[in-house]
């Protein structure tokens, strides 16, 4: 039987609003996509993203110009050169992965030939507000292991927020996440006071066209290269840059060009974090898979919705991770 593909936008709205250095929403926008064959239906999801020039109705043409491709059996490997990195691609990827392990009854992971499931600590992530707002916020999650703080605001006062949540979670592990909102200067000034709070990772500080200053930059913190970070012909100058790169599947175009970047990574001795984009466990299922060879995970997508599908991931209140369901994806 012929294989059908479509694909739908959804809206999940976020649980209080989310805000970083490039802007605040109150709502998840994903495309989903369904792919059934012989009665088996494989699922994947994903995040457009204007930072990179995405809309839903981007994604949606680029998914419809390789509906034909996917129909007539392509594979993950064949949309590598069919269609760019990004949220396309990846919603695509991921649910052909999806179908090709309920198809063959055995889990995705043993079909990529991926280490065995973990169950890793996801970072929770603290929204950029005022230093008082992100205090209380993490007060408000006492039991999470690892926060992600957005920071990057335009007042000058990144020092008084990191400072602020340390105080109100002193036994956290801290990350911050400047989201591409800081120059060299301000990065140079900041460093070592975030490191004196605790800090153990910066995640793009600078401008991806920028990402040339950080050479040689020394910090007492590992850089990671988020936003300048999207395949494996980014790595060799990111390695000259960075301490570590954030993989996310929305940008490396699924999980086959995701496992490609990850052993990239590795041979080139960077540090890995596993992230993701604010959306439901369906997106975070696949990059799940990738967790056990990451030095950090990022994957509190559902965690920062009003409600997420059914059946969705399990996270205990440090933020652990439990294996996704069959149901749900893989």
């Amino acid at each position: 039987m012929a294989r059908r593909l479509s694909a739908v936008v959804e809206t999940w709205p976020i649980a209080g609003g989310f805000a970083t250095a490039r802007g605040a929403k109150t709502e998840a926008t994903v495309v989903t996509v369904q792919i059934e064959q012989d009665g088996v239906v494989g699922r994947g999801e994903c995040v457009p993203y204007a930072r990179y020039g995405e809309s839903a109705e981007s994604v949606l043409a680029q998914i419809a110009s390789i509906r034909y491709l996917v129909e007539q059996g392509g594979s993950g490997c064949d949309l590598l050169a069919a269609v760019p990195a990004g949220a396309a691609r990846n919603a695509v990827d991921c649910a052909l992965w999806d179908l090709a392990a309920k198809r063959a009854g055995m889990p995705a992971r043993e079909l990529a030939g991926l280490p065995e499931p973990v169950s890793p600590v996801t970072a929770f992530t603290i929204s950029l507000g005022t230093p008082e707002a992100m205090a209380l916020a993490a007060r408000a999650a006492p039991h999470r292991k690892v926060l992600k703080l957005k920071l990057g605001g335009s007042d000058g006062r990144d020092r008084e927020r990191a400072a602020a949540v340390r105080m109100a979670a002193p036994g956290a592990t801290l990350i911050v996440d400047a989201n591409e909102g800081w120059s060299l200067a301000q990065l140079t000034e900041l460093a070592e006071p975030l490191a004196a709070l605790g800090v153990r990772l910066i995640e793009q500080p600078l401008p991806a066209g920028a990402d040339a200053e950080l050479e040689g930059f020394s910090s007492s913190i590992p850089l990671c290269a988020d936003e300048s970070c999207h395949g494996v012909d980014d790595l060799s100058a990111l390695a000259r840059r960075y301490q570590a790169v954030n993989v996310k599947l929305d940008k490396t175009g699924g999980l086959t060009a995701a496992i490609e970047v990850v052993a990239a990574a590795r041979a080139l001795d960077l540090k890995l974090m596993v992230g993701c984009m604010v959306a439901t466990s369906l997106a975070m299922a696949p990059p799940l898979l990738l967790a056990g060879m990451a030095d950090h995970v990022d994957l509190d997508g559902p965690l920062l919705l009003a409600r997420d599908r059914e059946p969705g991931l399990r996270y205990k209140p440090d933020g652990t991770i439990m294996p996704a369901p069959a149901a749900l994806w893989g």
